[in-house]
């Protein structure tokens, strides 16, 4: 069943996030990931609060992949570059059959 990755996200330095975008999509695509949406502009709140501005919404097959790919060594020490150039909340939820 497949899994999504929903992140909300607040970029503080460009720079040294594009050090994150520049690795992400080989280590995302080893582990079956699809990017479904993301938000070039502020995320709209309909409801309720929203954490950060942005939002990525990622598909993966199962929720086991979707934290292998969390879990990757290498995605691990990307995501350095994502720790100190942004403030981000990531959830994973199972898909419906």
């Amino acid at each position: 069943m497949s899994a999504y990755v929903l992140a909300q996200i607040q970029i503080n330095d460009p720079d040294e996030y594009q050090n994150y975008l520049a690795g992400f999509m080989p280590i995302f695509e080893r582990h079956g990931g699809e990017l479904l949406a993301t938000s070039k502009n502020q995320t709209i709140v309909v409801e309720g609060s929203w954490a950060y501005p942005g939002t990525v919404i990622m598909k993966f097959p199962s929720v086991a992949a979707a934290r292998a790919w969390c879990d990757d060594p290498d995605y691990k020490a990307l995501a350095e570059h994502r720790h100190r150039s942004a403030d981000a909340n990531l959830v994973i939820v199972e898909g419906i059959s």
